[in-house]
């Protein structure tokens, strides 16, 4: 064997040791710290700070950009905590608790998502507004519908560019019929239950009459909790919400503002703007957070590289697909 044989041999052991030792590490590091969530006793970690621009005046206050970006979802995994909505979260209470944060400029750019998620989102926006008494503006991006309208209710003070999608107050779920399709390929289901709402959104079969009262009726009161949010937090009539704007409709920013579901136009600059008059923290710097470097993470993105298909779908990355059996705050065009 030759003298270069040997040295590529040798070249790969030392790689598959090396990989070898890294994962046995990071499921060490998983198992202790990584991957907790943020409900449990404590923060997770202290999320590192990244400077977006400096303060001006020999300010040490400081504004803390926290970004909601795409579908609002508990199924969307975290950097830091179990999920996303987890990392949202440790960010908004790390910003609560430093002393040096005099207010939260929440970045939003979504067409919404699941009903649970929304509310605890808007939930922990409202407790850093109520709690601990700083202002949170929200800056709508070009999308801030539905779900991503639910959590910006939770803000002092909301801003939308006059072209931003907003609005969408309303609530959806669908499921698929296919009965007539496994009739022409002579399939049928054989469902055992026990009881007779069980499979209610099962697509072998029609729904009887009941079960859509039921659906409809579970529906109607996750949508009267958003309008009752909205009216509250937005001081308008609920009748008026409910015979207008809050029928599922999207809204551009401008309407939005005529309809009082937004309180500016303007963009980034105006929000960090108006959370320094608020905050009465002029001259104050701009950060956002970031996750330090975790071996567990890199496992699990290691993990999830192993897996990793080359798919070109662009109706699927345009819109989330829907799961039967979950209601969401989305726009009727995010549905199929």
């Amino acid at each position: 064997m030759s003298n270069k044989t040997l040295g590529c041999l040798g070249v790969v052991l030392v790689t598959a040791l090396c990989a070898s030792l890294l994962v046995n590490v990071s499921f060490l590091a998983s198992k202790g710290t990584n991957g907790s969530s943020t409900d449990a006793a404590g923060p997770a970690e202290t999320l590192h700070e990244s400077l977006v621009r400096k303060a001006s005046s020999g300010s040490e206050k400081k504004i803390a950009l926290i970004p909601l970006r795409g579908i609002i979802s508990a199924a969307e995994p975290g950097n830091v905590g179990l999920t996303a909505i987890d990392d949202l979260k440790l960010q908004l209470e790390q910003a609560a608790a430093d002393k040096q944060v005099a207010a939260v400029v929440l970045a939003i750019d979504s067409p919404g998502g699941e009903v649970t998620a929304s509310d605890i989102l808007y939930k922990a926006v409202r407790r850093v507004r109520d709690d601990s008494g700083k202002p949170v503006v929200v800056s709508m991006g070009s999308l801030a519908a539905s779900g991503g309208y639910y959590v910006a209710c939770g803000a002092s003070w909301v801003l939308a560019h006059e072209n931003t999608f907003t609005g969408s107050i309303g609530v959806i779920m669908q499921s698929l019929n296919y009965e007539q399709l496994f009739g022409k390929l002579g399939l049928e289901t054989l469902t055992f239950k026990s009881g007779a709402f069980k499979d209610m959104l099962s697509g072998s079969r029609p729904m009887r009459d009941e079960e859509k009262a039921y659906v409809q009726a579970m529906i109607m009161q996750t949508y009267d909790q958003f309008v009752g949010i909205v009216a509250q937090e937005r001081h308008l009539p609920e009748a008026d919400l409910r015979k207008g704007v809050a029928d599922g409709r999207v809204v551009s920013g401008k309407d939005a503002l005529g309809a009082k579901l937004v309180d500016q136009l303007g963009g980034i600059e105006e929000a960090y703007a108006k959370a320094m008059e608020l905050a009465n923290a002029q001259g104050a710097s701009v950060i956002r957070y970031e996750s330090g470097f975790k071996l567990g993470r890199l496992l699990r993105m290691l993990g999830q590289s192993e897996q990793a298909r080359v798919q070109v779908d662009l109706a699927a990355s345009l819109a989330p697909k829907l799961e039967t059996g979950r209601m969401y705050y989305l726009p009727s065009l995010f549905a199929h």
